[in-house]
């Protein structure tokens, strides 16, 4: 028989690759597909950096445009002269994120790594006891009642970090990722070795979760970095240095709206002077590039803790 007429054999494609075959076209018409999504999460964004380089003329004539009129730095200055007062704000979020996402990390991984060992003996209790907050509150007075008059937390620092450092929700993702990711046999052969449940859990259990701890901890920044409330209920004038940046964007924001509508009742030039509708979108863009340039830190352990503590079997 001649090599012509001989057929190439080819191996049959077995488990889940015969589901990674993709034909061409339908390789471009996905890509095509995802490409639009993406432009469609990204142009508002690209909107409202558009709009706080306007001027508040071309968005009085124009409205919103991605091609203004004239171009203008005048909501930037307006918040660099606000610097004294925006600056501590900053670094109070910051500290405010930071502390505040350690120690809900901590308090929720703990919590969903005990509630997951079934040789645990409380485990039911405590299950129970972290899905009641999660069908009943208590309510916005009652909370506010023990962390004024009982833990004492009024116009302090812990105001802004404690009472959102701990999610039954996080607990319940946390607990059952611990469940089903990680091997059992890891766990007891380390007991055999002679090794201890916080060991076991900071030198094993943790390798291996960094995804899940990686977006809960994603969950918290965004939480404690985008909170206000807190501040609201918690800090009065008194306090004004412990303000988070988010609740003087507010204020700021308040002020200007004030100043708007009022603007008959003052000198001429002075409500004019300030650019009320591009300082909002400015005060966007101070709010969101910091929050945004934190997710590749978490991005990378996405990725380097998927290959860490694999079981080969």
């Amino acid at each position: 028989m001649s090599t012509a007429n001989k057929k190439t054999f080819k191996a049959p494609v077995e488990g889940l690759k015969k589901f990674n075959r993709v034909k061409p076209l339908t390789n471009v018409f996905i890509s095509i597909l995802f490409i639009a999504l993406a432009l469609l999460c990204f142009m508002p964004a690209l909107l409202v950096l558009i709009v706080s380089f306007s001027s508040e003329t071309s968005i009085l004539q124009k409205g919103y445009s991605y091609v203004p009129n004239g171009w203008s730095i005048e909501s930037y200055a307006y918040l660099f002269r606000q610097w004294r007062y925006i600056g501590g704000a900053f670094l109070n979020s910051i500290l405010v994120t930071v502390i505040g996402t350690g120690i809900g990390l901590v308090m929720c991984s703990t919590m969903g790594y005990a509630l997951s060992r079934p040789n645990y003996r409380l485990r039911g209790f405590f299950a129970i006891f972290v899905l009641i907050p999660m069908l009943f509150s208590g309510g916005l007075v009652a909370s506010y009642m023990i962390n004024t008059n009982i833990l004492g937390l009024k116009n302090s620092f812990w105001a802004l970090i404690l009472p959102i450092c701990c999610s039954s929700f996080y607990i319940v993702i946390m607990r059952t990722f611990f469940q089903t990711t990680v091997p059992e046999a890891i766990i007891e052969s380390a007991k055999i070795d002679g090794a201890r449940q916080i060991r076991i859990f900071l030198q094993i259990v943790l390798p291996i979760s960094l995804p899940s701890i990686a977006t809960i901890g994603l969950f918290f920044t965004f939480a404690y970095w985008n909170d206000w409330m807190m501040a609201k209920y918690y800090l009065n004038s008194n306090a004004q240095d412990l303000y988070p940046l988010q609740y003087v964007l507010i204020s700021l924001e308040n002020n200007i709206d004030f100043l708007s509508r009022n603007a008959q009742f003052m000198t001429p030039g002075e409500a004019q002077n300030v650019p009320s509708e591009t300082v909002r979108m400015a005060m966007v863009m101070v709010s969101v590039i910091p929050i945004a340039c934190s997710y590749p830190f978490f991005q990378k352990y996405f990725i380097g803790g998927l290959t860490i503590g694999a079981v080969k079997g």
